[in-house]
């Protein structure tokens, strides 16, 4: 019994990495964001995911930016960096 829960537990986290995972966005997603975005004068960095939406590290005109995304792939906040 005392083995039934480190195991219970390693399961647990090995099938709660997938759900992590498949919040990114795709490659095609992806490839999109950072079109729209250097059409804008943005160079993208990074493309990750964070509460729900698309978070993107970004340099314009010498400064570094977090954009946040919403499904429509619309800047709906943004943090500049230092």
């Amino acid at each position: 019994m005392i083995r039934k829960i480190p195991l219970a537990a390693a399961l647990a986290l090995v099938c709660g990495f997938p759900a992590v995972a498949s919040s990114m966005p795709d490659a095609a997603t992806q490839a999109k964001i950072t079109a729209d975005l250097k059409a804008q004068g943005y160079e993208v960095r990074k493309i990750d995911s964070e509460d729900g939406m698309i978070e993107v590290y970004a340099v314009k005109d010498g400064k570094t930016y977090e954009l946040y995304l919403d499904a429509n792939l619309k800047i709906v906040r943004s943090k500049e960096g230092s």
